[in-house]
């Protein structure tokens, strides 16, 4: 009651403070809009980082699946480039019908050579080891790029050229070397017939061309593997 007997008897005061108080609730009514905007720009930013973070690590770990794909992508064709020169290496009556592939003198020789030691000194263990080390999975799948290309050069040269630089003379030592190797690598040979054969293809070949050190080591451990047999 005091409070209506006091506004019916200063109703006037409406007029004189009436602009202040609307203007004051309209500046907490702007405060308060204020204070609900940050608070909503904090949510924005809290979510937008937490968004940030999980967008951020699912690009991880897609990144790491594909360098896993890429790394194992390329020690794939690293063997199989090793496995067509593994082909020539162990199998020497193959390796004389194309002489070039280990001529050193040849250039695209050298090049291929050349290029499987760099990819051999820097192929990893296993895949893993590349995920997340981006330059060295660069710099091997480039290694390993150059070794397939050098390869292709040197073995379609060798194809196409055979036995073409040699003499007569010396084409006709090659096919003697051949048939003896066939010799010596019979199993229905006598022990005594193929280790003559053996020593006498070695004969044919001494200077004539330059085979690989693993390439007799393969045959001398047939020969003698079956011989012991």
């Amino acid at each position: 009651m005091s409070v209506v007997q006091f506004l019916s008897s200063y109703w006037w005061l409406l007029f004189v403070f009436g602009g202040s108080i609307a203007g004051g609730g309209r500046a907490i009514m702007a405060a308060n809009d204020r204070r609900e905007e940050r608070r909503l720009e904090r949510y924005r930013i809290k979510h937008a980082a937490k968004a940030a973070v999980l967008e951020a690590g699912a690009r991880e770990s897609m990144d790491r699946e594909v360098q896993l794909r890429t790394a194992n992508r390329v020690l794939a064709e690293h063997d199989a480039v090793d496995e067509r020169w593994f082909g020539y290496e162990t199998d020497v009556v193959t390796m004389l019908e194309y002489p070039m592939m280990t001529d050193m003198r040849e250039s695209l020789t050298v090049a291929f050579h050349r290029a499987k030691r760099e990819a051999d000194a820097i192929r990893p263990d296993t895949a893993e080891e590349l995920v997340g080390r981006e330059g060295a999975l660069t710099a091997y799948r480039s290694a390993v790029h150059d070794y397939a290309i050098a390869f292709d050069a040197a073995e379609s040269e060798a194809r196409r050229r055979k036995r073409g630089d040699f003499s007569e003379t010396e084409r006709d030592r090659l096919v003697r070397a051949q048939s003896l190797l066939r010799v010596a690598l019979d199993s229905a040979g006598t022990p005594a017939e193929r280790q003559t054969a053996y020593r006498k293809a070695r004969a044919e070949l001494d200077g004539l061309v330059s085979l690989p050190a693993a390439s007799y080591a393969d045959v001398e451990r047939k020969v003698a593997g079956e011989l012991e047999a």
